[in-house]
């Protein structure tokens, strides 16, 4: 199907939501609760366990024994109990990422405790607009150093749709502040997937919505996310790619198959490239990347950095395009931010 489709439905018998555009899979959520205590987006209450004086970091208690490592160690004592939300997924044995500055998503408002100020999206360009927004933000009084982002789909949503929320989501952050002392405890569990197709898939609005025991099914996704499991990546022209996860890194092989034409490693390459955000997207892979792309000349690297640059651009995921190492690999560093789908498909078995 042509334009935006969004699907809910079921993965692997946990809840999940696709998004299609132009009948290509560009984004997977699948319920991972089942599979990993605590998850990205979940807010609980820790318990200061060790200060990392050389890392200037610290590792947190977290519920059902669970350890947690907060880079920023300012004003933390040992034994402190803190409000922290979790922000990646960690490796077995490894300590799940947090941070402290918490955050309240809605569809059309996030809620910043810790972070004063009322925003507007840039997006929102009407001048008019913008000011009402602000005065919205201003009239719901946000208790002292919370503050308030309008998020783009602010400008075409009734009034009342945001101030309704806004308030909800005020409620909800003055409810869990109040919670800084105790021992650790999960406060406030992540968006399932359908709520947050919802809120982050609403703008551009969808051309369609498909919903049902067999929408996955009917609308491509299954055999999309089948593709998805295999470590093979085809790309136009005949090359293809290798994408394997190891326990140190993320290792990533191209390769120009059976085109032998001067262009073909470049070209092999350059797809790769465009492609490999959505690639780490939908797989939920992430750490440290290394990509040994088919030889080609140093003149042409110039061009595939410009390639990856733009691919990487529009990415919500925090990543670090490093570059290009002596033995001519390409080093990528991408947040953790989803459980993989290689371990989601595994728990499912």
């Amino acid at each position: 199907m042509k334009g935006r489709q969004v699907v809910l439905g079921q993965l692997f018998g946990a809840e999940a939501a696709a998004l299609m555009e132009d009948g290509r899979l560009t984004d997977l959520l699948v319920e991972a609760s089942g599979l990993a205590p605590l998850v990205p987006g979940d807010i609980c209450r820790g318990v200061v366990e060790r200060l990392m004086k050389g890392q200037g970091g610290v590792f947190l208690r977290l519920p059902d024994g669970q350890r947690g490592y907060l880079r920023d160690r300012s004003g933390l004592a040992e034994g402190q109990p803190l409000l922290v939300q979790v922000t990646g997924v960690a490796d077995e044995g490894k300590a799940i990422p947090l941070t402290s500055r918490l955050l309240f998503r809605g569809r059309h408002v996030l809620v910043t405790p810790g972070a004063p100020g009322i925003n507007v999206s840039r997006r929102i360009r009407d001048e008019e607009v913008r000011v009402e927004l602000t005065a919205m933000g201003q009239e719901a009084a946000p208790p002292e150093g919370t503050g308030i982002i309008f998020r783009s789909l602010s400008e075409t949503a009734p009034a009342e749709d945001i101030a309704e929320e806004l308030r909800g989501l005020l409620d909800l952050s003055a409810r869990i502040m109040a919670e800084q002392a105790g021992q650790p405890e999960l406060l406030l569990g992540a968006a399932s997937p359908h709520e947050q197709a919802w809120m982050e898939w609403a703008d551009p609005e969808p051309d369609a919505v498909e919903e049902g025991e067999d929408s996955f099914a009917r609308c491509g996704v299954l055999e999309a996310v089948d593709a998805l499991l295999s470590p093979d990546i085809a790309l136009p022209g005949g090359g293809h790619a290798v994408i394997e996860p190891t326990r140190a890194l993320l290792a990533i092989d191209v390769n120009t198959g059976g085109d032998g034409s001067p262009a073909a490693a470049l070209k092999a390459n350059i797809a790769l490239a465009r492609d490999l955000p959505r690639q780490l997207r939908l797989r939920g892979l992430g750490g440290q990347v290394v990509i040994d792309f088919a030889p080609i000349p140093k003149r042409d690297r110039a061009t595939l950095d410009q390639v990856l640059r733009a691919a990487f651009k529009g990415e919500s995921a925090e990543t670090s395009l490093i570059g290009w190492t002596t033995m001519g690999l390409y080093e990528i560093n991408r947040k953790r931010d989803r459980v993989p789908l290689h371990r989601l498909a595994q728990g499912a078995g």
